[in-house]
Parts: structure tokens; sequence; C-alpha cells
């Protein structure tokens, strides 16, 4: 589904990625792990066609280096940057209505997500400015389903939630995952990575460093210990 090979970004002199490949299939969840200030936010806003790149990015085959981020979206790539970016003035229902397209098949729909998260059903009126942590991430990932995304990539969904909400991230991750859709993960916490992932990347100083299934990396401490422990 998703094909990068070689991909190079630059901020000002600063190389920041430095020939990033990678793949992901369909219904597959990837995780792109690594410490902090690695590359791997980079990595995804480079797909989203957020960041002038050198290289090439496969989605079903289309080359999408070049395009603008409205034109991927379109493809069916969605976004979820780890700023949350909600409209805090409008309403959690107005929040969710802007993600629809208009062409969309509806193969998501808000019933479903009010049935998943309550907590939103409840707050339907409610200025997104106003929820939790929690509740804003929740609306964020749904918003992004509303336009019924074949790839979906969040960034650090978990940052900073309670364990109670961290649950329910997972949980909707997986049923995203269930439908179909491919996912690629940018997730600091190694536990939740673990859980969720088919394969994971690590990342390094702004390349790929290891590669490798759940499994192989968890056995892996030698790769735990360089690139992913917190020194």
């Amino acid at each position: 589904m998703l094909e990068v090979k070689n991909l190079n970004a630059y901020y000002g002199k600063s190389h920041i990625l430095q020939g990033v490949t990678l793949k992901i299939k369909q219904g597959e969840i990837v995780s792109l792990l690594g410490r902090n200030g690695v590359g791997r936010s980079t990595a995804i806003k480079s797909i989203m066609g957020m960041v002038e790149i050198e290289g090439s990015i496969l989605f079903n085959g289309l080359e999408i280096v070049g395009k603008k981020i409205h034109q991927i979206s379109n493809l069916g790539i969605g976004y979820v940057s780890e700023n949350r970016e909600i409209f805090p003035d409008l309403t959690v229902l107005e929040n969710l209505e802007l993600g629809r397209k208009s062409e969309n098949k509806k193969d998501w729909n808000i019933e479903e997500f009010f049935d998943l998260f309550p907590n939103l059903k409840n707050r339907i009126d409610v200025p997104g400015g106003l929820l939790s942590g929690g509740e804003q991430q929740m609306l964020t990932i749904c918003r992004t389903l509303m336009g019924n995304p074949k790839l979906i990539m969040i960034d650090e969904p978990t940052e900073g939630l309670s364990p109670q909400m961290v649950e329910n991230v997972e949980s909707l991750i997986k049923q995203i995952s269930k439908k179909g859709i491919s996912i690629l993960l940018v997730e600091q916490k190694l536990a939740i990575a673990f859980n969720l992932s088919n394969r994971l990347y690590v990342m390094g100083h702004g390349k790929i460093v290891y590669e490798g299934t759940t499994k192989e990396i968890k056995n892996n401490d030698a790769v735990i210990k360089e690139w992913l422990e917190v020194s």
C-alpha cells in the first residue's frame, strides 16, 4: 500500500531524514520507534506533503511526492498530529462533521464513535476546547476517520493521557485495523507499540537502523538498549 524509498528531508542545513525506506501493507499496524529528535514525526509529515523532500513515496502504486496536502488526503491518507489540532470554538459534532468528505462512502459514521466513546456523545454540543486532553485525542482521531482514509498516520496518540484514556486509544486503533485500514504509528511507549503493531521500524540519527516483527524486536536487547532506552 505505502512504499517509501530513500527519503531525505532538510530543515535549513540540517539533514533530518537520511535515506529512510519503509513499507506498509494493507491492514497492517506499523510503528515507527526511536528516541525524541530522530526524525519520526518528520517522516510522517513528509509522507503527508508537509515537508519538502527528496526520494519516492508510492501510495497504491502512485507517486505522491510533490503533491499538495489536500491531494494526498483525497487519495486516502489521514494524518493525526501530536498537537491534536481540534477547533476549540466548534462543538464535538461540528468538529466531526468537518472531517467528512462529500464523496465519502460513510464507512465510518458518528454513531460508531459515540458507541466506542460515550463521553463524546454526552458532550456532543460542548466546544472542543473544553474537552479533556484524552477526549480531544479521541475527537481528533475520529474526525480524521470521518474522511474514510485507507491509511492513517498517528503521531504520539497516548502522550500525556491517563491510563484509562490510553486504553481507549489502543481500543480505537485496534478497531481501525479491523476495518482493513493501514496504520503508521509514532509511539514513544514501547509497551503500547509492542501490543498494537505487526511490524516495527526503529529510527536513529534520521535513518532506519532496524526493522522487524514485534517478537523480533522485543527479544533484541541490543537494539532496545542502543536505540530505544532513555539514558
